[in-house]
């Protein structure tokens, strides 16, 4: 992999795992397209991999610190006690939300794997996605959504969890369905996404726990970790940025603010698509 390319995948990797559009069906489609021969699955990968997720997680402990604090301080019984009481609620209800994948992932590992190295599979996807934010949006817009994210109850935490584990897909996109996840329990966009990004972070360090054990074993090229270290701050960065900026976009567009992802997604996922079947 060389510096440019590495740089092009982080960018992807920290704006893409935000925003409801895949980075993981990005990550296997764009480079096939620009006929990139990288191996994501392969050991050359693999501190790529977990460099970026340590990136991409600690944007998110970054941007959302003050959640984390609270809840720490809550978790430990450092606070006054109606506080305690909330910070151990919101904690549950992450734990709640994150068991499903955490489940399905371990189960479906071995039969979704093959997915990951299959770039028109990820493109057509990358379409389904698309139907599946408009499929949200359609729903929200026939019900109400303007229930306070601190309603949250245990039965809304475990549904998001279920859609989470959509993601588990090449194409569909974590944040997306747990976004769609949260507006069909009439939360809005703004605080679905809030809790959306918040379950984001265990996921993310779960797969790096998972994968650094594997780089004890793996064969790593001289100067591989210090571009892997280069990528994980640049995807970090990007990563901060995005989230930034869609909070502030889910709160301003709250009507119809999955439209513009779900075209786009259908849109790249059909061209994408087409473009690897005929071999553009």
């Amino acid at each position: 992999m060389t510096a440019i390319q590495a740089l092009f995948i982080a960018v992807l990797q920290g704006a893409t795992e935000l925003f409801p559009v895949s980075s993981l069906g990005h990550a296997v489609v764009l480079p096939a397209l620009l006929r990139w021969p990288l191996d994501q699955s392969g050991p050359a990968f693999l501190p790529f991999l977990v460099m970026l997720h340590l990136g991409t997680a600690a944007a998110l402990l970054l941007y959302f610190w003050r959640d984390w604090f609270a809840l720490a301080r809550g978790v430990l019984g450092l606070a006054d006690a109606h506080r305690v009481a909330e910070s151990r609620r919101g904690f549950m209800l992450i734990v709640i939300a994150t068991i499903p994948a955490v489940i399905v992932g371990f189960v479906l590992e071995r039969p979704l794997r093959h997915l990951f190295g299959a770039p028109v599979i990820a493109a057509l996807f990358l379409a389904v996605n698309g139907v599946l934010l408009l499929f949200g949006e359609r729903l929200r817009a026939r019900g109400d959504a303007s229930r306070p994210l601190a309603s949250l109850a245990w039965r809304d935490a475990l549904s998001i969890g279920v859609w989470q584990c959509a993601a588990l897909i090449p194409g569909i996109s974590r944040s997306g369905a747990t976004i769609v996840g949260g507006l069909l329990r009439g939360i809005d966009h703004e605080g679905s996404a809030h809790f959306s990004f918040l379950i984001a972070t265990p996921i993310i360090l779960g797969a790096v726990v998972l994968e650094v054990p594997k780089l004890r074993h793996a064969d790593i090229a001289p100067g591989v970790f210090s571009l892997a270290a280069v990528a994980a701050v640049v995807a970090g960065i990007t990563a901060f940025l995005s989230t930034a900026f869609l909070m502030r976009y889910f709160r301003r567009n709250d009507a119809w603010a999955l439209n513009p992802f779900a075209y786009y997604c259908i849109g790249v996922g059909v061209v994408g698509a087409a473009a690897l079947v005929l071999d553009f």
